[in-house]
Parts: C-alpha cells; structure tokens; sequence
C-alpha cells in the first residue's frame, strides 16, 4: 500500500469540473481522486504534465498561467522544501501514476458496515487522501472488503473525529492474511468480481450511496455477505464468528508472524 500524490500546488494544477472548457481540447488532463471524490462520486481533473514536453505545453496560454501559478503558489510558501518545488511547477511533489490499483479512501464514516473503495486506472490521478494498492488483485479486493478486515480495521484504526482513519503503517501493514490455496483464492476472486457487478446495476449511485446502511442495494448486500464468507472460510473461521472471535484470532495470528 502506497500514500497517494501530495500536490503541493496550491490548486494551481486542479481543474474543477466548471473551468474544464477553458482549456479546450488539451490531450493531458486527467480525473484527480481524493476520499470525497472517491466516495462521492465528484468530479475534478488535474494538468498532468508529467513527461510532456515545453513546446506542448506553451501551446495552450491557460495550462501556462496555471503552471506559473503553481511555481509562484510554491515561492509564497513558508517550508524551504515547497519553495525548492518551485523549480518543478509542472507537477505536483509526487508523480505516482500506477497502470491498476485499488483506492482506498483514508477517511470513512464509522457508520458504513464496508470501507468503500474502488478499482481504478491511470487515467485517474489519487491524491493523498487515498491509499492505493498498485497491481492489486481481484482476491486482494475481495480480502480487504471482508468483514474480517472491517473487524480489524474498527479495532485499531485511528479516528478523525469518529470517522476511521486508515493508516497503510498501523492497519494495512500489520494485518495478517490468509494462507489460501489456488481453491479458496479462486473462490475469493469470483465473490469480489460479483461486489463489483452488483454495484454496476446501480451506474448512478456512488459509494456514499451504495453504502449507506438505509440505502444499500440488496444485491450488494447479498454479495458481500457471500464474500465474507469465502473471506472467513479461508481463515478457517466459521460463517457465523463474532467480530470480537475474529480480531482475537488475527491478533493471535499477528503475534505469531510478528515472533516467528
């Protein structure tokens, strides 16, 4: 698990869905994805410039203006390591850009029995407030949006008021998974993929929606409950165990790795 992009850019690199048309046809905006945008389904794009050319970039007098207004954004700044970034005003700080990932938004209701969290491309651009899984997985989806990860995630997560605060060092990095055979992998993998078809039935609800306790799709529902079963039976867990089971066992498990 990755951190996702810190802009350090002061909005100047960030198109808000409005000013799109200001740029014209210009080929190197992409979608920029935070948690609200990941979880809300809200649009907003970013220039990325990273690789392109100075004679492409000069073609189009609005992509200059924000470039300058990143470099002079950065200068204003008080931190020496920002001002420094003035020099590389076509980019934010970080360039990650991963061909497949998953993201995982770093803050999230308490309220929500799931974490949302999405299968995305490069097309579109995490921010640092995403966590993200390059070349994850349909059976790394389909662990991650289990109950026995839940369980863990509400034990010892961080919070932000009440809302879980995912942290890749203190809940991803510390959370054992199963040792699975090419059976129960396989078996994960196809009740994931059918989490993802049953949330495409509903191409205009975001993850807010879908996710809502009052509002979330029996189909959903239905399919994540078959995954967390597939989930628990690669643990060796039975269906039916209790969230406090489930967090003693891994902490078992942890204590176990963690010794070995």
């Amino acid at each position: 698990m990755k951190n996702g992009n810190v802009p350090l850019d002061g909005d100047a690199l960030k198109i808000e869905s409005e000013d799109l048309p200001l740029f014209g046809n210009f080929p190197h905006i992409k979608q920029l994805m935070g948690g609200r945008e990941l979880i809300h389904n809200e649009k907003r794009y970013v220039l990325w410039l990273v690789g392109i050319s100075p004679s492409e970039i000069h073609k189009n007098s609005k992509v200059v203006e924000r470039v300058r207004l990143c470099r002079d954004n950065r200068l204003k700044m008080k931190d020496k390591g920002t001002q420094k970034l003035a020099e590389t005003p076509t980019t934010f700080r970080d360039t990650n850009n991963p061909e497949k990932y998953i993201a995982l938004p770093m803050v999230s209701s308490e309220n929500r029995k799931y974490i949302p969290m999405a299968y995305l491309n490069s097309d579109v651009i995490p921010t640092n407030q995403i966590q993200t899984i390059p070349d994850a997985t349909l059976y790394h989806f389909g662990v991650l949006t289990s109950r026995v990860h839940m369980a863990w995630v509400r034990t010892v997560a961080g919070r932000l008021e009440t809302r879980y605060r995912y942290s890749k060092d203190i809940v991803y990095n510390n959370f054992v998974w199963p040792s699975v055979n090419e059976k129960q992998k396989s078996k994960i993998e196809s009740t994931a993929k059918k989490i993802l078809e049953a949330r495409e039935k509903f191409p205009d609800s975001s993850l807010a929606d879908l996710y809502d306790p009052l509002t979330m799709p029996e189909e959903l529902l239905k399919a994540h409950r078959e995954n967390d079963a597939a989930v628990c039976e690669a643990y060796g867990f039975s269906k039916d165990i209790s969230e406090e089971e489930i967090v003693s066992a891994l902490m078992s498990l942890y204590e176990r790795f963690s010794n070995s």
